[in-house]
């Protein structure tokens, strides 16, 4: 009895004396490992008689459960010290404003492009979409260019490598495809209101042309239209979009291949702070081009010319977004600089309403 008290009182001292999680288990393995003290104790119980048995069983169960119990409260007061000691570390100050987490910007090209189709929808108009890599028939040839029209020449248009037998396709250089696609899909009998915006491609960069630009073009093709239904649409679109009544608008006779007669359009603006704003009579500036459908163009699309009329317009979209939104360099559109979105960016809540406003 005397040697099952002293190892009792020994283990006990050796787990109270334990100062880290390790060495306590090493006094956990050196008593109740494989090779432990408690544990050769119990090993001899089956070398014993019924007798013997019956009265040391107990006392080295009994000696086991306590070094046990004595291990577990031991190992629980570790524990909370080192959780104790980590807390005491790791302090976080909670007067210290917290960094935001980044945020995406929606790009002013996107934006201005929600806001043209909010605008035309409460017009009639569809949204129109076609392909980015068109054949020279459909960017060309269906919009009255011959084969000898400056429009064709390398350096103003990217021409693919053609496949064996076939004509070499074309990045297109506007979306004015999409008014043939569109004219061929209603089967020349349906009347036509529709907006085409989407990515255009020429040879061309400088401060306000990139080889990659974004660009809408607007048709409508019905009996009886006039270059007064044009009028008034672009004064309405441009009133609406830059949100001022005091738009004053110029169209000016000029040439596109596609329409006839043909008229560019100009914006009146104001000089502020030394910087024009649309708005005004100070001055013109031009926006968009614009004219009546040429006939030759209205039976590419499968409509008879003689009962059928149309106008149409087109304008660049990043051209839009800085004339609105105050952008001085086009290029910087494309350079992906964080900084320039975060500034001319708009958050995902923007979103163009005609009854709070179009513009963010």
């Amino acid at each position: 009895m005397a040697d099952l008290d002293h190892l009792h009182t020994d283990l006990i001292a050796q787990v109270h004396a334990a100062d880290s999680l390790d060495a306590l288990d090493a006094v956990r393995v050196a008593a109740l490992g494989k090779q432990g003290a408690v544990t050769a104790l119990l090993k001899t119980l089956g070398g014993m008689s019924p007798d013997e048995r019956q009265q040391q069983g107990p006392r080295i169960q009994a000696l086991r459960e306590g070094v046990t119990a004595a291990i577990a409260a031991k190992k629980a007061a570790l524990d909370r010290a080192e959780l104790d000691a980590k807390l005491a570390r790791e302090t976080l100050d909670m007067t210290l404003p917290a960094e935001a987490a980044p945020v995406g910007s929606i790009h002013p090209v996107s934006q201005v492009m929600d806001e043209l189709a909010e605008i035309f929808a409460d017009l009639g108009f569809a949204v129109a979409t076609g392909p980015e890599i068109e054949t020279q028939w459909y960017n060309f040839t269906a919009l009255n260019m011959p084969e000898t029209h400056p429009a064709r020449a390398m350096h103003d248009t990217f021409y693919l490598n053609a496949r064996d037998g076939e004509e070499a396709r074309v990045l297109r250089t506007h979306t004015s495809p999409v008014q043939i696609r569109a004219m061929q899909a209603a089967g020349g009998t349906k009347p036509i209101r529709i907006i085409a915006p989407g990515r255009t491609y020429r040879s061309d960069s400088d401060a306000t042309h990139t080889p990659m630009f974004h660009q809408v073009e607007g048709l409508v093709i019905d009996k009886g239209i006039t270059l007064g239904h044009l009028k008034w649409t672009l004064e309405t679109f441009l009133k609406a979009f830059f949100e001022r009544d005091d738009i004053v608008l110029r169209l000016r006779p000029s040439y596109f291949p596609f329409t006839e007669p043909s008229a560019e359009v100009d914006v009146g603006f104001s000089v502020v702070n030394g910087k024009r704003v649309i708005g005004g009579s100070d001055g013109w500036m031009e926006v968009l081009g614009s004219g009546m459908v040429h006939r030759s163009v209205i039976e590419a699309g499968g409509y008879d010319p003689n009962e059928w009329q149309g106008f149409a317009f087109g304008c660049g979209i990043d051209r839009l977004a800085m004339l609105k939104y105050g952008m001085d360099d086009l290029r910087a559109f494309f350079d992906g600089d964080a900084r320039w979105l975060k500034h001319y960016g708009f958050s995902a809540l923007d979103v163009p309403t005609l009854s709070g406003g179009v513009g963010a």
